[in-house]
């Protein structure tokens, strides 16, 4: 259990938590309980933020995608992966995404904002970052980030501000996607994402993803905790001095360069913390939860989206005129779901890409 990277598994099994929580909608627990200030703390960090800022939910995408970019130097370190293997991951990851997707779409729902599709669009760049040198790497997030940041900015938005190539309703990636998306058979004529997220945003991501391959180099390497903390503090800083300087907001759901950076800095944070605790410490047997869902994570992904709503009826069918299924159904869903993935791992079925 323990031969693997531990601060990995165990950071990558709170990512799959915060995503498989989603059951106990504290949101909706809320609005029930109004004035209840826990609840409306929990409930604002179960919920995306509208636009600009982020709560602990948002982290959960760019942690997911940061943690892709660690594992990987111990992929490439076991001389196993290939270039072609890379390829058939992204394309899996691609067409999984879609499916999850179009689970409730009378047809294929052509779409490429999921996390798994988003991840598989960047995947091939990353594997062939991976095998170039620290300097190249930093080169490359410098460069995407910037010319990706000139495409938004200087889209042309008649008559607006600056500011404006940012907003939701006119921008560079709902124009892409309302081009992009028709060429896909669709029941009705694409127009926009109603929540602002756009395909496009794989590019931006693949830069979460270029910083979590160095973070993934040196933990392979043992570095020391400082170079973290100063890569977190520089990434947080400049993520704040884009968005108060007004050259680019800090918005998830656009995953705006600025955004890249400041959440990029909070995984280094997630990261460092994970690593202190667990590794120079040696505090582990609390993670154990954690360590279920962390090397099952793909297991986890779809379970979180597949099974609470099948799981919610069977209850409310077979034990709705016994127990009050409305009351302890979601953290019974919670409770399943983890038994599941517990059952998984004592028998060593993990799911792979």
């Amino acid at each position: 259990m323990l031969s693997r990277n531990l601060t990995i598994d165990v950071y990558r099994g709170f990512v799959m938590l915060l995503m498989m929580a989603e059951v106990l909608r504290l949101p909706r627990l809320a609005r029930d309980y109004p004035g209840n200030p826990i609840l409306d703390f929990l409930a604002f960090h179960q919920s995306h933020v509208p636009w600009e800022g982020l709560s602990l939910h948002d982290m959960i995408q760019p942690s997911f995608s940061f943690l892709v970019g660690v594992a990987l130097p111990y992929s490439l370190a076991s001389g196993k992966k290939l270039f072609r293997h890379a390829l058939w991951r992204a394309l899996v990851l691609v067409a999984m995404g879609i499916f999850l997707r179009s689970m409730s779409s009378p047809q294929t729902n052509f779409t490429f904002e999921d996390t798994l599709t988003q991840i598989g669009l960047g995947y091939p760049a990353l594997f062939l970052l991976g095998r170039t040198k620290p300097r190249t790497q930093w080169i490359s997030f410098g460069l995407i980030l910037f010319f990706y940041w000139l495409a938004w900015a200087i889209y042309p938005i008649p008559g607006a501000s600056f500011a404006a190539h940012w907003f939701k309703a006119d921008n560079l990636g709902v124009a892409f996607d309302a081009w992009f998306l028709n060429l896909f058979p669709r029941p009705t004529l694409f127009v926009a994402n109603s929540g602002g997220y756009g395909t496009l945003s794989f590019i931006p991501t693949l830069g979460t993803m270029i910083l979590g391959l160095i973070a993934g180099q040196w933990l392979r390497a043992t570095r020391e905790l400082a170079i973290y903390l100063k890569t977190a503090a520089v990434l947080l800083a400049a993520g704040l001095l884009l968005q108060f300087t007004g050259l680019c907001p800090i918005v998830k759901r656009i995953w705006t360069p600025a955004w890249t950076l400041f959440s990029g800095g909070i995984c280094f944070l997630f990261l460092v913390g994970f690593r202190y605790v667990l590794e120079i410490k040696g505090k582990t047997r609390w993670a154990f939860p954690l360590i279920v869902i962390g090397m099952n994570s793909m297991a986890a992904y779809w379970i979180a989206h597949v099974l609470p709503s099948f799981l919610a009826s069977t209850l409310k069918i077979h034990l709705g005129l016994y127990l009050p299924v409305a009351a302890i159904g979601p953290p019974l869903i919670l409770a399943m779901e983890w038994w599941l993935l517990y059952w998984m791992y004592q028998r060593k079925l993990f799911l792979r890409v």
